[in-house]
């Protein structure tokens, strides 16, 4: 069976990011290509950010929602 993630580069991996939706604030450290639904049995992908919060925790947003801090 495949991957079911597909890693995506990003000009941003490693750089301190917001997250525009919430204001949360982290590290970039991952964007991956991520199932989110299905249409007609067909799947649908976008793009999900993975930002590691100061505490550790990571938060995940659509990567369109991440800017530069």
């Amino acid at each position: 069976m495949a991957d079911p993630f597909e890693k995506v580069d990003h000009p941003l991996l490693g750089q301190h990011v917001r997250d525009v939706a919430s204001g949360t604030e982290g590290k970039l450290v991952a964007v991956v290509r991520e199932e989110v639904r299905r249409i007609y049995g067909e799947p649908t992908y976008a793009p999900i950010a993975y930002i590691r919060m100061a505490s550790g925790r990571e938060l995940t947003t659509a990567a369109a929602n991440i800017e530069a801090t």
